[in-house]
């Protein structure tokens, strides 16, 4: 433990003085406080960037100040005036760098020239461009030859739609689909529920539907720390009188009060806002039977209203309208007991009726979730619950209604949009066929956790990452990372060093990339990039500051050159020309996807950007049977039940990380600073397992017989959660998640109710 953590208990609001301390604190660590200031106030605008960081939508007339403090983290942790250039590298082994923390390795600043690994020196030495494109492309038509299918072409969500667009272009034209994304981590348990419910993949609600609601559901998202900004909406409805109803196990502060630091009045009083007007705190993996007491409540009180012959509580014309089997979904609420709700999901019947009334009584409801659903053995069940429940009172295709996932990294639904997957029939290859004159490949490709198998059978061979950390991300790690370092080929374009560049093949390359903030400037000009929000709405982005070096390459430029040195001559593709010109892949785009694209750079210049088509938002049900469905029920536990041994662990973030970029080592909501080794625990848990304060403990993952897992050496520390769980930070407890532990139908890793046991550590 580091002696110089300390732990204390947080009492303040969200945002306030300790949000802008946080954002002036990171601006003087990174030693950019004039050029950091200059930039924020062109964050989310229509002549600035898109942040960086999470995808939350992006109004059409913007504040003053359009970001929040992790969003300034963000831009503050790419704008840094740290640099890693060869003379850092020739002063470090691999070996060495290996022992860093994943703060450390990203703290040192922005990487400035393309890399080798040299296998005598393990160090990573400087190589030109041209060597670089040149030396990959020879490895890639030698795989090629062998197994086109034995390379991964990875997206971490950051990425443009023009670069995501090239990017899919190169792994299909190379003979693949093996494109997995940040998505297969968090949200494809959204894109496998909602098509089969409401039929689009993603979310129903738009930004000016905040203005409209009377009632908002929070499920499993900790909106102050992973999507801040939305704060704003939460606290605007609360004004309203909306009343706001969230499940989540942790009581989180940003879910209980804020503080507007962009408020006179609430910085220098002692005013905030109460964010939920009730909350409950679900068990980890209890959401199904949370939402089935909802739903229970509701057709209940619907059942009585019958009965006496008053207004209904449930939209029956909608439903008789709009939907298949709600009979059936009824007929099974009744009979679901709910002393095993109550069992389940740790929550009353008291309480959960409590909520019901609450939605019972709202006209327009929008229900918002995170990861905390969708990372779950049932998460595709859990968000089809969350339709369901917003079905039996019509609140799809509602004014002020709608289903909301809250997609976490800043592109990761765009690139999905424009063919980032590995399922080709989500894919637009007969256009692309027509228009590049190649046969595409119709074979399913690898996602995360295929990927993952290929890597520990050798059947993946190679690894071409544009972006991201994925060792670092995937579960498993202490099985993943031995089985990585026997690839033949590791490929990262990046902006920072992470441990993934270090867990490397036999041939590695880094590539360092422009960030989305610095000024991208290539023949045709200083070119211009594209975003799509959670909301479905495409915003373009423009950089605003100098790059960090001169030798930096684009993300456009590195993915036409692996593609120019790779593959065979195409006239119909023309690499150079987009690279020059970032229109005309847009031009492309709207060829291949006119429906959502059409005049695509036309309106890209409209401030509030313009948004996908959305069906159901027209009550328009592009499912099978042409009907919003009741789906996802009949199913209620998950993994180990809580017990006097087996707890349920949740793995989390904290609020100075983001994804795996760690900006500090303090957790402030939590009281938590210094280190990121600490357990959360409920005290009556600890009091039956005899542990104090300050003990430290091993965990280990409970029931999975194919190998040991464990995590040694955390602090537990008592925090406010149900009991029978316990919580531990993302990604150092992700050696505890088997590979094979992932959402039914989606795959999504399922780190939210992981069956552990915790015991004291031996003595040294």
């Amino acid at each position: 433990m580091n002696d110089a953590a300390s732990f204390e208990t947080y009492e303040h609001p969200a945002g306030g003085w300790g949000s802008l301390k946080a954002v002036g604190s990171i601006l003087l660590r990174e030693h950019i406080p004039i050029l950091g200031a200059r930039a924020l106030l062109q964050q989310n605008k229509p002549d600035g960037f898109a942040c960086v960081s999470c995808a939350w939508a992006k109004p059409g007339h913007p504040r003053t100040a359009e970001f929040c403090e992790n969003g300034a983290k963000a831009t503050a942790w790419e704008l840094t005036a740290k640099r890693m250039p060869p003379a850092f590298f020739e002063q470090h082994t691999v070996t060495q760098l290996l022992g860093w923390s994943d703060h450390e390795l990203e703290a040192g600043g922005r990487l400035t020239r393309p890399m080798r690994w040299d296998a005598a020196s393990d160090r990573y030495l400087e190589i030109s461009w041209d060597d670089a494109f040149a030396e990959i492309g020879a490895e890639l038509r030698a795989l090629r030859r062998e197994d086109p299918a034995s390379v991964v072409f990875y997206a971490s969500g950051r990425a443009s739609l023009e670069t995501s667009y090239l990017y899919q272009l190169l792994a299909r034209l190379y003979g693949n689909n093996n494109l997995p994304d940040s998505s297969n981590m968090c949200h494809e348990t959204t894109s496998v529920a909602l098509p089969e419910t409401i039929g689009v993949p993603v979310g129903t609600v738009r930004l000016d539907d905040f203005e409209h609601c009377d009632a908002i559901f929070i499920f499993g998202h900790n909106t102050g720390v992973s999507s801040p900004r939305m704060l704003h909406q939460l606290q605007e409805a609360r004004q309203r009188g909306a009343k706001i109803v969230t499940f989540n196990p942790l009581r989180e502060p940003g879910l209980v009060h804020f503080a507007n630091p962009q408020s006179p009045v609430q910085m220098l009083t002692p005013a905030e806002t109460q964010v939920s007007t009730q909350y409950l705190q679900v068990r980890n993996g209890g959401d199904l039977a949370a939402l089935a007491g909802l739903c229970k409540a509701l057709v209940a009180a619907d059942d009585a209203a019958l009965a006496a012959s008053t207004s209904r509580v449930l939209d029956a014309d909608f439903l008789a309208a709009h939907t298949e089997g709600f009979e059936d979904f009824a007929a099974w609420l009744r009979e679901v007991s709910w002393t095993t709700i109550a069992a389940e999901s740790g929550l009353s019947r008291a309480a959960l009726e409590q909520a019901a009334a609450t939605f019972a009584e709202s006209r327009a409801v929008i229900g918002i979730y995170g990861m905390g659903l969708t990372q779950h053995v049932e998460g595709v069940a859990n968000v089809q619950m969350v339709s369901n429940l917003l079905l039996l009172g019509g609140h799809i295709g509602r004014p002020g209604a709608g289903i909301c996932p809250v997609r976490g990294h800043s592109n990761v639904q765009g690139q999905r949009t424009v063919g980032i997957t590995e399922k080709p029939e989500l894919a637009p290859l007969d256009a692309m066929a027509k228009l590049y004159r190649f046969e595409p490949p119709r074979e399913k490709g690898l996602n995360t956790v295929e990927a993952c198998r290929g890597v520990l059978d050798g059947s993946v061979r190679a690894f071409v990452a544009l972006g991201g950390n994925f060792t670092r991300a995937v579960p498993d790690t202490d099985r993943i990372e031995p089985a990585w370092k026997k690839l033949r080929l590791t490929v990262n374009i990046a902006t920072k060093l992470n441990r993934s560049h270090l867990v490397h093949g036999e041939v590695s390359y880094l590539l360092p990339c422009l960030g989305r903030i610095e000024i991208d400037r290539q023949a045709g000009g200083e070119q211009s990039v594209s975003v799509e929000d959670s909301t479905g709405v495409m915003h373009v982005s423009r950089g605003v500051a100098e790059p960090a070096a001169h030798t930096l390459r684009s993300e456009v430029a590195i993915v036409a050159g692996i593609a120019l040195a790779t593959l065979p001559p195409n006239p119909a593709v023309p690499w150079e020309a987009w690279a020059e010109n970032y229109a005309r892949i847009r031009e492309h785009i709207a060829q291949v996807l006119p429906e959502v694209f059409h005049d695509f750079n036309a309106r890209l210049e409209d401030p509030a950007g313009f948004p996908r088509p959305l069906p159901a938002r027209e009550r328009v049900w592009k499912t099978k049977n042409g009907k919003a469905n009741f789906k996802g029920y009949g199913l209620l536990r998950e993994g180990a039940a809580p017990s006097q041994q087996v707890l349920r662990l949740m793995t989390l973030r904290s609020d100075d990380q983001f994804n795996t970029s760690i900006y500090s080592l303090d957790d402030r909501f939590r009281g938590i600073h210094g280190t990121r080794r600490v357990l959360l625990m409920n005290v009556l848990d600890m009091a039956r397992l005899a542990l104090a304060e300050g003990d430290m403990v091993d965990v280990n993952a409970e029931g999975f017989e194919d190998a040991e897992r464990r995590v040694r050496g955390l602090r537990v520390t008592p925090y406010d959660l149900p009991e029978g769980c316990v919580g531990g930070y993302y990604p150092e407890c992700n050696p505890l998640i088997p590979l094979e532990h992932f959402a039914r139908q989606s795959m999504v890793p399922a780190a939210k109710a992981i069956p552990v046991r915790v015991a004291r550590s031996p003595v040294a």
